[in-house]
Formats: structure tokens, sequence, C-alpha cells
């Protein structure tokens, strides 16, 4: 039985996850942005939801008081598990730099800001989990998603150094990286045979929690899959409308 932490708590991803974690006996503390969302997931998940509350986490301005609270509703933190973000539209990106920095607070900054307090703790009780969703996008540049890829990009290198950081005092950081999955977040996105579902991969979500390597592709497939598009040459990269195309 561990005492979670869960930011992010109403998104598709974390609504197929917290089933789970609540079944085996997990205690959970819930973040998330919609009030009316959250209060339903609490009730569906039952005695297992310690504690709930509903904040903007995108201009969060006391992260550090919302570890706080979590983590005196828990009693202690073994996981902290990061997974709000936002898919904006790419091309309006390219012309409004207003929304292309909002991408970048969404999915990297915002996420940044909970980590510091995080990271402290953890290192000062010197255990736990850090996990936070980040995405295959962050690992090779493409002209459909290079805006929100940039964000999830900066967020892995982060999450990096943090690991290097808190590996000597033993607190994990693990870095979930999915590909396409089949979410709010992802509709009106063209659908094709590599999209995933968030119950699918939920197991390996929850395997990932509790132990194995600090980065994890969901599906698998997409580690060596990753590896072969990352070392092609920028030649070949270009010529390929499928990964380089609009």
């Amino acid at each position: 039985m561990a005492s979670v932490l869960v930011i992010g708590a109403t998104s598709a991803i974390a609504g197929a996850v917290l089933g789970r974690l609540a079944a085996r006996g997990d205690r959970l503390y819930l973040v998330a942005r919609d009030e009316e969302r959250l209060a339903a997931l609490v009730e569906s998940l039952g005695p297992a939801v310690v504690g709930a509350e509903a904040r903007d986490l995108v201009r969060l301005d006391e992260p550090g008081e919302l570890v706080a609270r979590a983590v005196a509703a828990l009693g202690q933190l073994d996981v902290a598990w990061i997974c709000h973000g936002w898919l904006p539209d790419q091309r309006t990106t390219e012309q409004d730099p207003a929304v292309a920095a909002e991408a970048l607070q969404v999915n990297l900054l915002s996420v940044i800001a909970l980590l510091l307090p995080l990271a402290n703790h953890m290192e000062a009780q010197a255990h736990g989990t850090l996990a936070v969703i980040t995405s295959v996008a962050g690992m090779r540049g493409r002209p459909r998603n290079y805006t929100y890829g940039a964000a999830k990009a900066g967020l892995s290198t982060y999450l990096r150094g943090l690991r290097s950081r808190l590996w000597p005092v033993g607190v994990r950081v693990v870095d979930l990286r999915p590909g396409p999955v089949i979410t709010p977040m992802t509709e009106g996105h063209p659908r094709n045979l590599l999209f995933t579902t968030p119950e699918a991969i939920a197991p390996a979500i929850v395997a990932a929690l509790d132990r194995g390597p600090p980065v994890v592709f969901l599906p698998w497939f997409w580690g060596p899959l990753m590896a072969i598009i990352t070392r092609l040459p920028e030649p070949v990269f270009q010529r390929l409308g499928v990964l380089a195309g609009r």
C-alpha cells in the first residue's frame, strides 16, 4: 500500500490508472482543475481518497503549500505523479506568440514549479518516486507538433538532471513517455494504428510507479521505434512525409 499524490487527476490517462491504485489499497490525494469532475472522481474511488483539491495547475501560486497539504493528509508521500498537459494547435502556435508561450507554460514551466517542492521533500525524506508524463513528441521535432514537442523535450531533460540529483538518496525519477493516446486532448487529430488507449497503457504505468527503468515507453514498442527515428540522418528524415510532413 502506497501513499500517492496525483496531479492532473481528471485526465483520461490518470482516470484509467486511479481505479487500479484504489483497488490494491493505495491511499490517494488528488489534484485537478475541474471541480465538478474531480468531485465525481472522488466519489467513484471511495475511501481510497484521503483528500482532494481543485486548483489551476498552470498558474499555481503556492505549489509548496499544496505539497504540504498532501503530505499532511497522506501521512507520508511515497509517490507523486504529475499527468497534466495540453496539446495546442501547432499552426496557431506558429502565428500567435501568446499561444506558443501558453504551451510552454502548461507543459513545461508549470510542471517544473510543482517538481521543485516535491523534489525537495523527497530528497529530505530520502525515498519516494516522482513520475511525470512526457511524450515521444519530445524526442524529435516534427512539423505537426514541434511546439508541444519542444516543451516535452525540455521536461525530459529536466527530469534527467533531477534524476541525477536525487539518485544518491534513493529517490526514483520516472519519465513516462507515451505515444499518441485516444483522449479528449487528441480529439480532432487524425488517428492511425499507432494510437493507443488509456486503458491499454494503465497497467504499465502502475508497474512503473512501483519499480522499473527511469524511462518507460507507453506502449513499449515506442522505445525501439523512437531509437530508429532519432537516429535517421536529417536528409533522410526530411524526405519521409510520414514523419516530416504536416
